[in-house]
C-alpha cells in the first residue's frame, strides 16, 4: 500500500483550526486578511496566525496559507513583504494560483514551500511537470479529473498531488467564475464570491419582459447551477491506492460542527484502511450526513459529471443533527464541563457527544448552571457559557449535538 495520505482540513478561523487539529487533521489551510480566495471567512490576523501556527505545530500539524487570488498589478506590489513575513513566521507552505505570484515568492521568500492551487487548472502531467520546474513542490489538481487521471499525473510527474475529497463543488471550471463579478461586482477570483450559482432563477423571454417562467413547475424557481456537495468516502480506499499525497476537505466558511464531523469521519476511515480493517464506508457516510450538506455527488472521480450532480430544487444544506454546544473546559470534574452554547438545549435532554479521537456516545444533560452558579432549566442564549452535569465523561473540544 502507498504511504498514508495527509488529511488536509479547512481552518476559516482560529477556533476551527483548533477543532481540525484535535479531530485528526495532519495539516490545515487558512488565509490571512489579504490575498486568499475566501475573503468573507473570518480569516487570520497576524497575531491569530502566529497563535494558530504555535497550536498546530505543538500538535504535529502543518499549516498552509492561501495566497491564491488571481493577482492584479497592485497585488504584486504588496505581496513581497507579506510572503517574507509568512516565511519568518514559519508557515509550512503557501498555496498559489498565479505563476507570477509563484515566481515572486521564489524571489522574495525562497524558503517557503509552494503548492499550486486548484485555481491553476492542473489537469495533466505536463502541467504538473512545469509547475515543479517553476519551484512548486505540490499541485492541487483540478476537480474535473477522474481517479485514473490523477493516478497518471502522480505516476508521471515527480511532484506531490493533492485532491479535494469533500465539500462544496463549483459550477465553473475549478472555481474560475465571472457570474459574481458580473452580477454583484464581487469577484470570485479575488476572494469575494457572492455565490449567484446558488440563487433561485426563472426564465424570461426577450419579447415578453416581466413574464417570468419557472424552469420547473415550482413557485420558488429552480437552482439550475447549484451543484451537490462532493463526497469521496465511498471510494476513499481507491484514492489511497491511486497514490494521492494529500486529501483535502473544502469548507473554510462552514461551521465548527461541520469541520469536527467531517475531519473525524475521514480520519477514522483512513486509519481503518491502514490498520487492515474491512473498509465500511456506509458507517462513515452516515456520520458525514450529520453535518450540513447539499446532498452528495462523486463529482468527476468516476468520469464526467452529469445532471445528477446538480441539485435543482434547493441551494441550502441540510443536516440530521443540530449543533448545540462545544466543551470549553472539563478540568473541574470529569462529568462536569463548561459548555459554550451554540443552539438552545435543556436539562434532561439526550444529546450525542463527539470527542477527539473518534469517540461518539450518547449522554443525558442532568443539570445546568450559569456562570454565577445559578440553576437553569435551559441554555437559551447563543454562545452563553454554562456549566453542565452529564452522565458520562467528556473531553475539551467535545461537540454536543442533538438529532432533529
Amino acid at each position: 500500500m502507498n504511504k498514508k495520505p495527509e488529511l488536509l482540513a479547512p481552518a476559516g478561523s482560529l477556533e476551527k483550526l483548533k477543532i481540525a487539529v484535535k479531530y485528526g487533521a495532519d495539516a490545515v489551510y487558512l488565509a490571512g486578511k489579504s490575498f486568499g480566495l475566501r475573503a468573507r471567512a473570518t480569516n487570520f490576523s497576524e497575531s491569530e496566525l502566529l497563535e494558530g501556527l504555535h497550536f498546530a505545530h505543538i500538535n504535529g500539524v502543518k499549516v498552509y496559507v492561501t495566497v491564491n487570488i488571481l493577482a492584479h498589478n497592485p497585488d504584486i506590489d504588496r505581496l513581497p513583504s507579506y510572503v517574507r513575513w509568512l516565511q519568518t513566521a514559519g508557515v509550512d507552505a503557501v498555496i498559489v494560483a498565479d505563476i507570477g505570484v509563484l515566481s515572486l515568492i521564489k524571489e522574495h521568500a525562497p524558503g517557503l514551500e509552494v503548492h499550486v492551487s486548484t485555481q491553476a487548472n492542473v489537469t495533466n502531467f505536463k502541467s504538473a511537470e512545469v509547475m515543479k520546474k517553476l519551484g512548486a513542490s505540490r499541485v492541487v489538481v483540478a476537480r474535473e479529473l477522474s481517479i485514473d487521471e490523477i493516478a497518471q499525473i502522480r505516476q508521471k510527474a515527480d511532484i506531490e498531488v493533492e485532491s479535494f475529497i469533500h465539500g462544496a463543488m463549483c459550477m465553473a471550471y475549478s472555481g474560475r467564475c465571472l457570474l459574481s463579478s458580473y452580477m454583484t461586482g464581487r469577484s470570485a477570483n479575488r476572494g469575494d464570491c457572492a455565490q449567484p450559482c446558488r440563487w433561485s432563477y426563472h426564465l424570461v423571454e426577450q419579447q415578453r419582459p416581466g413574464e417570468y417562467m419557472p424552469v420547473e413547475s415550482d413557485d420558488r424557481g429552480t437552482y439550475i447551477m447549484s451543484s451537490k456537495d462532493l463526497m469521496a468516502m465511498e471510494f476513499l480506499d481507491k484514492l489511497v491506492y491511486a497514490g494521492i499525497d494529500s486529501l483535502k476537505i473544502e469548507g473554510r466558511m462552514k461551521s465548527v460542527h461541520y469541520v469536527a464531523t467531517v475531519v473525524n469521519a475521514y480520519r477514522q476511515a483512513l486509519d481503518s484502511i491502514y490498520n487492515g480493517e474491512e473498509f465500511n464506508s456506509s458507517k462513515w457516510i452516515a456520520e458525514l450526513k450529520k453535518a450540513s450538506n447539499r446532498e452528495f455527488t462523486s463529482g468527476f472521480y468516476h468520469g464526467k459529471a452529469d445532471h445528477t450532480a446538480q441539485n435543482v430544487h434547493s441551494t441550502k444544506g441540510d443536516t440530521e443533527y443540530d449543533f448545540v454546544g462545544i466543551v470549553q473546559d472539563n478540568s473541574d470534574q470529569k462529568k462536569h464541563a463548561i459548555i459554550e452554547q451554540r443552539n438552545h438545549f435543556s436539562q434532561g435532554e439526550e444529546v450525542e457527544i463527539m470527542m477527539p479521537g473518534g469517540i461518539i456516545k450518547k449522554a443525558a444533560i442532568k443539570n445546568i448552571w450559569d456562570e454565577e452558579g445559578n440553576v437553569m432549566e435551559k441554555a437559551p442564549h447563543p454562545q452563553q457559557l454554562v456549566k453542565v452535569a452529564l452522565d458520562t465523561d467528556v473531553k475539551e473540544f467535545a461537540i454536543l449535538r442533538r438529532e432533529k
